[in-house]
C-alpha cells in the first residue's frame, strides 16, 4: 500500500484532477472537474490579485504634435531636382487651352497684316468682342502684383513657445508643466489611470484637463512607448514603488482661444525639447517621435 499511495502524492493537483474528471460517477448527479476552467480560474484569480497588489502607479501621457502647415524650405539638391523634373514635364506636355489661343490670335493677326487680307471671311466675328488671350495675360499680371502672400517666418509669432502657430514649416510638441514629488517639470500631458478606464480614455482626460481646449485626434488604441521610474527612497514603500508612464499619439485638429504668455504649456520642436526635458525622460520620447 505504500507504493500506490507514494506515486499518488507526487502527482500534482491539476493531474489528479484531471484523472478524477475521466472517472465515472454513475448517477451521483456530481458533475466532472474539468482541468482547463480550473486554470481559467487560476488565471483569472492571479491577474485579480496582481491588479490590487500591483506596487506600481499607472499613467497615461498625451504626445500631441501639430503637424506642419507650409512646406519646408527645399534644399539645394531638392532645388534642382524640381528644376529638372519641370523641364522634363513642360516638354513633353500638350499645348494648354491658353497656347492654342495665343497661336490662334497669333495667326489672326498674320492674316491682318497680309495683303490679300478679307475682312468678309471673318464676318462671324464682328459683332463679338474679342479677348486677346495676351489681354487675359496683362490682367493676370496685374493681379498678380496686388497678392501679397503671407509671410512663412514670422518673428513675433516662432518667439512665443506658448503659441501652436509659431515655426509653421515644422512638427511641434506639446509639453504641460506639471508636479511630480514636489517639483515642477516639463512633461508630455500625463495623468494617473482610474479604474474602470482605458489607458488612452487616461490620455485624453489628460488632454482635457488642460485650460487651452485643444481638441486632437488619437492616432492608436495602443501605447507607442512607455517610461518607468522609482520613487526617491524616502517616500517608496512597499506598496508604491514607482510610476509607469504610457505614451499615447495624437494629432492636433483644433484649438481653443489665444492664452495669456505665461501659460503652463508649450510648443517645442524636437530640437528644442532637450532644453526641458530631463535626459531620462527624452531617450524614452526620443524613440516614437520622428521627424518625417
Amino acid at each position: 500500500m505504500a507504493a500506490p499511495c507514494t506515486r499518488m502524492a507526487s502527482r500534482s493537483l491539476l493531474q489528479f484532477l484531471s484523472c478524477f474528471s475521466r472517472t465515472a460517477v454513475g448517477n451521483t448527479g456530481f458533475r466532472p472537474f474539468s482541468s482547463t476552467s480550473v486554470c481559467r480560474a487560476t488565471l483569472q484569480i492571479k491577474n485579480a490579485t496582481e491588479r490590487a497588489s500591483s506596487p506600481w502607479t499607472l499613467m497615461a501621457a498625451v504626445c500631441l504634435r501639430r503637424l506642419p502647415v507650409v512646406s519646408a524650405d527645399c534644399s539645394p539638391i531638392e532645388q534642382q531636382f524640381s528644376q529638372m523634373m519641370q523641364q522634363m514635364e513642360l516638354e513633353k506636355s500638350l499645348l494648354s487651352d491658353h497656347e492654342l489661343q495665343l497661336l490662334e490670335d497669333a495667326e489672326r493677326m498674320h492674316r491682318k497684316q497680309a495683303h490679300d487680307y478679307d475682312s468678309d471671311e471673318e464676318d462671324d466675328h464682328r459683332n463679338q468682342e474679342i479677348v486677346l488671350a495676351q489681354d487675359l495675360e496683362d490682367s493676370w499680371e496685374q493681379k498678380l502684383k496686388s497678392f501679397q502672400p503671407a509671410a512663412r517666418v514670422r518673428a513675433d509669432v516662432d518667439k512665443d513657445l506658448t503659441s501652436p502657430e509659431r515655426c509653421l514649416a515644422d512638427s511641434l510638441l506639446l509639453l504641460a508643466e506639471q508636479q511630480v514629488s514636489g517639483k515642477k517639470l516639463w512633461l508630455l500631458p500625463q495623468t494617473q489611470w482610474q479604474e474602470g478606464e482605458s489607458l488612452r480614455q487616461t490620455a485624453e482626460r489628460a488632454l482635457a484637463s488642460l485650460p487651452a481646449g485643444f481638441k486632437a485626434t488619437f492616432l492608436s488604441n495602443a501605447p507607442c512607448g512607455v517610461y518607468k521610474y522609482k520613487l526617491p527612497k524616502a517616500v517608496r514603500t512597499e506598496s508604491s514603488v514607482g510610476v509607469k508612464v504610457f505614451f499615447f499619439k495624437a494629432i492636433l485638429s483644433g484649438g481653443g482661444p489665444p492664452v495669456a504668455p505665461n501659460a503652463s504649456f508649450l510648443w517645442l520642436k524636437k530640437s528644442e525639447l532637450q532644453r526641458y526635458l530631463k535626459p531620462a525622460y527624452m531617450m524614452k520620447v526620443d524613440r516614437f517621435l520622428l521627424e518625417l
